[in-house]
């Protein structure tokens, strides 16, 4: 392959979030990061297995972004939680962390709730299309790809795997390649079988958000069961 081919062949298409910077409208299809506004009537903040009220961690309003993950296609709005003792990896969802999807928005009422021990900062989303590609070490590319670029690097037409894939989005984003820190464990099998890369929420400063040292929280869906998988690492 030649150096576009490769380099068409391991980019994706990716929604990437900026944080703040803009005046928020207040309306149902806004995206927010550190606010959830959104809950069916009977809901509300959950709790995690200490009884402890969750951290809002994002809103996401889906159908108007420029990229949508086709495992979240026929979602409106997702919501994400997570507790203040961060759940181990691949920990099922309940205890510690919650993702709520809704398809109609019917059922959906609009509530000014917030926990006030949360430190992350409240900023609405602006969302923009980009192109995303994997980072070497365990980021999502094939073996074959892999010996694509393997052969690229000997015939001396690049000295890295960099010089191709020079686009790694690392910011809030939904789609694309995980933003791993450590050695990656791919997009789809390593969160679990069946289970396949969506969105991942990253350390922010703005937001006040570290994860442990400057990690990423990723997740991935089953659409088979609907299940969701946390994975999450740093430096």
């Amino acid at each position: 392959m030649t150096i576009k081919e490769v380099k068409d062949k391991i980019s994706k298409d990716t929604t990437v979030f900026t944080v703040g910077g803009f005046r928020p409208e207040n309306t149902i299809q806004e995206s927010w990061i550190g606010k959830v506004s959104a809950y069916k009537g009977d809901e509300t903040i959950p709790t995690d297995k200490n009884g402890e009220l969750m951290f809002p961690l994002a809103q996401i309003y889906i159908p108007n972004l420029p990229f949508i993950h086709p495992k979240i296609s026929n979602t409106k709005i997702l919501t994400v939680f997570i507790s203040n003792e961060y759940p181990e990896c691949f920990e099922k969802m309940g205890e510690n962390w919650i993702i709520r999807e809704y398809e109609n928005l019917e059922d959906i009422t609009i509530k000014d709730l917030s926990n006030p021990k949360s430190f992350i900062k409240q900023f609405p989303l602006k969302a923009e299309k980009k192109q995303d590609c994997p980072i070497w070490d365990g980021g999502g590319l094939s073996s074959e790809m892999e010996d694509e670029i393997l052969e690229l690097e000997n015939n001396g037409e690049i000295e890295s795997y960099y010089d191709i894939a020079d686009f790694h989005q690392y910011e809030h984003k939904i789609g694309g390649f995980p933003s791993y820190c450590q050695s990656g464990i791919g997009i789809d099998e390593g969160f679990g079988d069946g289970f396949e890369f969506v969105f991942q929420i990253t350390s922010d400063e703005k937001i006040n958000l570290n994860v442990i040292d400057s990690g990423s929280l990723m997740f991935a869906k089953n659409d088979q069961t609907n299940e969701w998988s946390l994975y999450y690492d740093f430096y």
